[in-house]
């Protein structure tokens, strides 16, 4: 049994806990008294501590594992490097100066890394090209995640995940009700996110990226309108990605968002042997379309 220490127990976190409880010692970190709340509801061991903070670390125990997973909380881009460079090298540093240090990271990052691809498939193998300033601090915490550990002898692996979703994260109604704006979506259901990481963990795989995205990009029309069928409701309106980026209300931010187009290959995943639990966003919205419909 090993122990395994997950710093930001959020939306993932909290999901993998629940995965790995019942056969690992598993701790989870979070900083907010809710926070902790929320772990211990989930059934296994909470920390408060601040990632960003060394002295309030050394109340996290040892672990042989660790999963730095903490969020920014959707701030800017010097509220990411605070928590995701910053707060990634101090939990690294903390850690692997320890007696008994880990023996390996994985930190979970975000498809965002790559920028826009027009369209075209990425896989690990694609250049990154961050085009916003908190992707820029996404794809340094990536290297630092890689690079540090192997300072201390410790292996640091990426789990690169695509857009999450599933329970309190389905957003139906962004897409019943539209408009909808043309691009692709890449996804992944939590109960996969977090599955991957346990798997990445639990068979001592050394690559240094794993894109963690499901098996089939859908573009956001076709993905709509098949979620309005299934919904039993009228297909919503349809927005070109010209007539979104004529709106006036778009933010330099928004805008760049909007122009970034991509289809993310979980080949590497499905090589390495992860079998999927909600393949792909059919299977993955089943729940929620029931809920919807009373079924």
């Amino acid at each position: 049994m090993s122990r395994v220490a997950i710093l930001g127990c959020g939306y993932v976190g909290l999901e993998l806990g629940r995965q790995l409880r019942d056969d690992h010692d598993v701790v989870g970190v979070r900083r907010s008294d809710g926070g902790v709340d929320a772990i211990e509801a989930a059934g296994f061991e909470a920390v408060q501590a601040d990632v960003t903070d060394d002295g309030s670390l050394s109340a996290v125990p040892s672990a042989d594992w660790l999963v730095f997973a903490a969020s920014s909380g959707g701030r800017g881009a010097d509220a990411a490097r605070e928590v995701y460079v910053e707060g990634l090298e101090t939990a690294i540093d903390h850690f692997w100066s320890r007696e008994d240090a880990p023996e390996r990271l994985v930190y979970t990052s975000s498809t965002g890394v790559y920028g826009d691809h027009d369209g075209a498939w990425v896989d690990e193998s694609t250049p990154l090209d961050p085009r916003t300033a908190k992707t820029e601090v996404l794809a340094e915490a990536e290297r630092m995640a890689r690079e540090r550990p192997a300072e201390y002898g410790g292996h640091g692996t990426v789990a690169r995940f695509a857009g999450l979703y599933g329970p309190e994260r389905y957003r139906l109604e962004r897409y019943l009700d539209g408009p909808v704006t043309a691009g692709y979506l890449n996804m992944v259901h939590r109960t996969d996110a977090a599955g991957a990481v346990r798997f990445l963990l639990e068979a001592d795989h050394r690559d240094e990226v794993v894109l963690v995205v499901d098996d089939e990009p859908v573009e956001k029309w076709a993905f709509a309108d098949w979620l309005a069928e299934a919904c039993g409701v009228a297909f919503p309106p349809k927005q070109t990605t010209e007539e979104r980026l004529a709106d006036a209300d778009c933010s330099e931010t928004v805008t760049r968002r909007i122009r970034t187009s991509k289809r993310c290959s979980n080949g590497r995943l499905r090589e390495l042997g992860y079998e999927f639990v909600y393949p792909t966003f059919r299977e993955g919205y089943r729940e929620a379309v029931d809920t919807y419909t009373g079924n």
